[in-house]
């Protein structure tokens, strides 16, 4: 059993990445978004960007630092099938993770105005804010060092490999197809 783990900025091109292996390798996605969704729905709140680090820094604030990620990881591990699990957010998610076997973290990166524009075209819930607002956001999911809080540029930096996202589709293909032979996945 294989399991890549994501990582990088909002509207990055993640999502692309995980169809990809779905699609194509027959992976199975785990979601730190869906799972938060799910929470949200069941208390109620309104689902955006915002509520779901706030649920997300709280849920690590009360369990332990790798909380969310840990229940992905045991969703995963359940299925015993090559899995693709998006998104490592904390330092302290990917250290419990590195303890894994074959463990690889892939991020997943693109220019911030393209990202922006990228957000706005998938026209989700949590997508409709202004580009300050987005800016805002990245920067408080940027750099923490509260350990129960996001910091997404140190994950990118612990990871095995980064893809830019910053062409079309068919580069990113070409980018993920190197991933795979490197890795042998």
């Amino acid at each position: 059993m294989k399991i890549i783990w994501i990582t990088g900025p909002a509207a990055a091109g993640k999502w692309t990445v995980v169809d990809y292996f779905v699609n194509k390798l027959w992976f199975i996605h785990y979601s730190a978004s869906w799972y938060l969704t799910e929470l949200l729905e069941k208390q109620n709140k309104e689902i955006n960007r915002d509520t779901m680090r706030e649920l997300a820094d709280g849920l690590r604030a009360q369990y332990w630092p790798s909380y969310l990620i840990s229940e992905l990881y045991n969703q995963a591990v359940k299925n015993w099938k090559n899995a693709i699990i998006e998104s490592v957010r904390t330092i302290w998610e990917v250290e419990l993770l590195r303890t894994k076997e074959d463990f690889i973290l892939l991020s997943v990166d693109a220019d911030q105005e393209l990202r922006y524009k990228r957000a706005l075209e998938r026209n989700s819930a949590k997508d409709h804010i202004s580009f300050e607002k987005f800016k805002e956001q990245e920067d408080l999911e940027s750099a923490n060092e509260d350990p129960n809080k996001w910091n997404i540029k140190a994950c990118q930096k612990l990871a095995d490999i980064e893809l830019q996202n910053n062409w079309n589709i068919d580069e990113l293909y070409a980018s993920i197809e190197n991933f795979i032979k490197t890795y042998q996945i």
